[in-house]
């Protein structure tokens, strides 16, 4: 699995690449029908995914990074290099999704530890990512990876309540 940082030309998504993000979004209609990003899971559009996409390009914090294994896409990580609340020091992962039909086969693991050899690669000692209270299934997913919750909060986008979880990044070696 490699990495690919998204960064669209004169701010458009060129059409192929508009079809493979819809359809990775539209596999995990079980997260977008308790997240609430889409008005209706089950009929996700590539205007709609374009437009979500388009908020996160103008955040020049954020990066958008497609993991690709075997030529196909097989998920997404949106990161944020600092929160928007000065006093929290670390990194966020704000959104990380693989493809629902690949799920179980460690696409999320190796991806999650991408993106934190990323954050360690820049010298960053920690991360942190938001759970939402009713996806017990993430939770799991993260705590598995060695994230710890250390807030209950709502998310700054929805209001939506929240599990705050934090890892620290310890080098290989360690």
């Amino acid at each position: 699995m490699f990495l690919e940082r998204l960064a669209p030309a004169d701010g458009a998504l060129p059409g192929e690449l508009l079809t493979e993000l819809t359809a990775l979004y539209a596999s995990n209609r079980e997260f977008h029908a308790l997240s609430g990003d889409f008005p209706d899971p089950d009929d996700i559009r590539p205007e709609q995914v374009a437009t979500a996409l388009a908020d996160e390009f103008v955040n020049p914090d954020v990066e958008v990074l497609l993991a690709r294994s075997e030529g196909q896409l097989v998920g997404i990580a949106i990161t944020l290099a600092h929160h928007p609340d000065p006093s929290d020091p670390d990194p966020w992962i704000g959104l990380l999704m693989v493809d629902a039909g690949l799920h179980g086969q460690g696409h999320g693991r190796r991806l999650a530890a991408l993106v934190e050899d990323r954050f360690r690669e820049t010298g960053r000692d920690a991360v942190r990512l938001a759970v939402l209270d009713n996806n017990p299934k993430a939770l799991a997913f993260w705590t598995t990876l060695g994230y710890h919750p250390i807030d209950r909060r709502t998310d700054l986008q929805l209001g939506r309540p929240c599990t705050v979880l934090r890892k620290e990044l310890t080098t290989p070696a360690e």
